[in-house]
C-alpha cells in the first residue's frame, strides 16, 4: 500500500483542527503555518473533507473550519477516503487483472493486507491521535531551567517535587 502525501496531509491537518477546535474556527492559514503544508493544497483537501461531512466551514471574519462531528467518531480511514486516497496494496487496484488480464498469484495476499490495513485505520480515531499529541506536548512542557526549577503547565515548581 502506498499512502501518498494527500492522505498524510489530510490526517495531519485534521489533527491540527481537532487540537485547536475549542478555540473557534481554525483557519487554513494557521494550519498551513503550523504544519508547513501549502495553503492551496489545504484548500483542495478541505473542500473534499467538507463535501464528505468531516468539517464545517465558517465564512467571514473569524471564519475557518470546525470538525463536523466529534473526533471520537472520525476514523483515519474516513479522512483518507474523503480525499480520494485509495487504500490498496494490490497492483491492479482490485480489478484482478494484474497478470495477463487475470489474477496474479499473490492477489489474495495483497487483498488480505488491504483488509487488515483498512480495519486498522477504521479503528484509529481522530480523538486517539489528538490525545497522543496532547500527551507529547505535555511531556515537552516540563522544561528544566538554570535555577533548578521546572515549568509545568506555566507554573514554576521545585525539581525536588518532580
Amino acid at each position: 500500500m502506498r499512502l501518498t502525501t494527500k492522505g498524510r496531509f489530510a490526517v495531519t491537518a485534521m489533527i491540527d483542527v481537532a487540537l485547536n477546535n475549542g478555540k473557534g474556527p481554525v483557519t487554513l492559514a494557521g494550519v498551513s503555518e503550523r504544519q508547513k503544508i501549502s495553503l492551496s493544497y489545504l484548500e483542495q483537501l478541505f473542500g473534499k473533507l467538507r463535501r464528505h461531512g468531516l468539517v464545517d466551514s465558517v465564512r467571514g471574519p473569524g471564519g475557518g473550519y470546525n470538525l463536523a462531528r466529534d473526533a471520537a467518531t472520525l476514523s483515519v480511514a474516513e479522512i483518507i477516503l474523503a480525499v480520494d486516497e485509495p487504500i490498496d496494496a494490490t497492483q491492479c487496484g482490485g480489478r484482478e487483472n494484474c497478470h495477463d488480464e487475470g489474477r496474479c498469484m499473490t492477489h489474495e495476499l495483497w487483498s488480505s493486507l488491504n483488509d487488515h490495513i483498512f480495519t486498522f485505520l477504521r479503528a484509529v480515531t481522530l480523538e486517539q491521535l489528538v490525545r497522543e499529541q496532547r500527551a507529547k506536548r505535555a511531556d515537552t512542557t516540563v522544561l528544566q531551567d538554570q535555577r533548578g526549577s521546572a515549568k509545568v503547565a506555566g507554573e514554576t515548581v521545585s525539581t525536588a517535587a518532580l
